[in-house]
């Protein structure tokens, strides 16, 4: 190899070695440090992990775990200070939300998957589920074949729904399957017997039992519509400078004592807003997905 050759490949590798501030941003990184504002995506039902407190404030898992990621990008783009705006969404508008640039991050209970990942990026998986249906214990309704004829809800724009719908079709149930705009009015049309069950990842079906006028009347199907799926926070697509920093930033916590703080203040002791508990023990899956960061869909992958 000849001297310039040597300089271009040296010059290029220490190009490739500055942090995200000293190169010239593009993207994401370069609209947050434009604006001085990074735009968080979140939920406002979907407790533990993303949902609005008594004072409408934004709380929950995702959210701690967002904290994290905003702080890094700070750093990152060396910024005295960095306002962070917060936008509401659903499961049908979280998509089009990141994809159109409106939201930076969204910080909520959102699977990854293959299907996905043709829209949009996800960052390392910060929890594992899996589908199942929420019934009163006076329905007698204790399989997925005990649905047939009867009418079930599902949050429309999720796994859960589609999941519901080729159960339906396959096993030819007859279900009428009703979508909900959020997993609040699901779960409330279960409560008020116009459906006879609600179909969602099981810790969200936990959450909403935990804060029911009388859990005890609630259970959770044993029966699952899914392996277990990965939970990721959700980015815009081909924008490797900004993915490279948010995966930085979440493998850090989940590899550090720090993330099994987070997750005992949210699944393990009271959150508001009526102090509940939700007493769920970390699976060791989970533990192994954050000793071992990964953003695979996959569920093989755990």
């Amino acid at each position: 190899m000849n001297v310039s050759k040597i300089l271009i490949a040296g010059c290029f590798t220490a190009f490739l070695s500055l942090p995200a501030g000293a190169q010239e941003l593009t993207g994401t990184l370069k609209k947050i440090k434009d604006t001085g504002t990074i735009t968080i995506g979140y939920r406002e039902s979907s407790i533990p992990f993303s949902y609005l407190d008594d004072n409408q404030k934004p709380v929950g898992f995702a959210m701690d775990i967002c904290a994290k990621v905003v702080a890094t990008v700070k750093k990152e783009l060396k910024l005295d200070k960095l306002d962070v705006a917060y936008t509401p969404v659903t499961s049908a508008t979280r998509i089009p939300l990141i994809a159109n640039g409106t939201v930076d991050l969204e910080c909520g209970s959102t699977t990854n998957n293959a299907d996905r990942q043709k829209q949009v990026a996800f960052t390392n998986t910060h929890y594992l589920t899996a589908s199942r249906f929420v019934s009163k214990k006076s329905s007698n309704i204790k399989s997925i074949a005990d649905l047939a004829g009867k009418t079930v809800v599902s949050t429309s724009g999720t796994t859960n729904i589609k999941q519901l719908n080729e159960a339906n079709t396959e096993r030819k149930l007859n279900i009428n399957i009703i979508p909900a705009k959020d997993h609040a009015e699901a779960f409330l049309m279960v409560e008020t017997d116009r459906a006879v069950a609600f179909v969602m990842d099981d810790i969200l079906l936990s959450s909403l039992v935990a804060g029911a006028k009388d859990p005890s009347a609630y259970v959770i199907s044993e029966d699952a519509f899914s392996k277990p799926e990965p939970y990721g926070i959700m980015l815009r697509r081909d924008d490797p400078a900004f993915k490279t920093v948010v995966d930085g930033a979440t493998a850090a916590l989940y590899k550090s004592p720090e993330i099994m703080t987070i997750y005992t203040k949210w699944f393990q002791s009271p959150i508001p807003p009526k102090n509940l508990n939700l007493n769920v023990t970390i699976s060791a899956p989970l533990k192994k997905a954050f000793a071992n960061p990964t953003d695979s869909g996959d569920p093989a992958a755990y």
